[in-house]
């Protein structure tokens, strides 16, 4: 599946400021880039990194006072791969490789020790593999109610847990505590998110199981496999699309997606879904 895709960003710099931006497409595993561009106005150049360990691409900006803009357009390609949930499983924590058990920890978002003995007696029970963390979506999905506005940039999983209303970031953060509760590796990813109604930056979880990482979306409301990845990290603190240290007030927001050869009108898989490379 191709789509089209990007966002616009406005910004009132009141003084020297330094900003990073988090809103490029990641490229590679299942996911590619085949066109994009980033206009910066005015134009600044802007300092350049991608993460080794996660493929975020973070772009530096220090600015002087002005109003600034930046527009970014991408055609990305996404071949996920589909499975059948009911043959994945969970993975021993002894056979897990080395560089995913960071996602075992509690975080500043995901407080899991906090959160272990419920998730031990709502979840504990089940036959460990992808089908329990879908029990885990469909409980938070049915507990926690979407309202906007209800929490903000200080708001952790326990606290979802205990307002019982959030938004995408919330619903993920309490899934990502519940897994890593349960010894399933858990970590945050911001997207693009195809159907989602309306446009923002979207926020959804992976899961590590089998061999690779799976995604989950526990709002359902974004199709799986129109998902196209921004960033991922332990939580929302490593994903943010902009950090700001200055004086800045933020100005317009404008988010898009659209699929390029798929039927709009299609079902949303109930099959596993994972971008991650093979």
């Amino acid at each position: 599946m191709r789509f089209s895709l990007g966002c616009e960003i406005g910004y009132d710099i009141a003084e020297q400021s330094t900003l990073i931006f988090n809103i490029e497409a990641m490229n590679g595993g299942r996911q590619d880039v085949i066109s994009e561009n980033l206009q910066i106005t005015p134009f600044i150049q802007a300092d350049y990194n991608i993460a080794e360990d996660t493929g975020n691409r973070y772009r530096r900006l220090i600015v002087n006072p002005c109003q600034l803009t930046l527009r970014y357009d991408a055609e990305v390609e996404l071949r996920p791969l589909h499975a059948m949930p009911d043959v994945i499983d969970e993975v021993p924590v002894s056979q897990l490789p080395l560089d995913i058990l960071p996602y075992l920890n509690p975080s500043r978002y995901c407080p899991s020790d906090q959160l272990a003995r419920f998730a031990a007696r709502q979840f504990g029970h089940m036959e460990p593999g992808h089908n329990r963390v879908t029990t885990i979506c469909n409980w938070i999905h049915e507990e926690v109610d979407y309202i906007s506005g209800a929490s903000d940039t200080s708001t952790t999983a326990a606290d979802t847990f205990s307002m019982r209303a959030g938004v995408c970031r919330d619903f993920a953060h309490l899934g990502i505590t519940f897994c890593r509760a349960l010894g399933i590796p858990a970590r945050f990813a911001s997207c693009y998110a195809w159907q989602l109604e309306p446009q923002d930056f979207h926020a959804v979880f992976e899961a590590y199981l089998g061999d690779r990482w799976y995604l989950f979306d526990a709002t359902r409301m974004a199709a799986l496999d129109g998902l196209v990845r921004i960033g991922c990290g332990r939580d929302a603190a490593d994903t943010a699309f902009s950090t700001i240290y200055g004086n800045v007030n933020p100005l317009a927001m404008r988010v898009w997606i659209k699929a390029l050869n798929a039927d709009p009108t299609q079902e949303w898989t109930t099959e596993a879904v994972s971008l991650a490379k093979d």
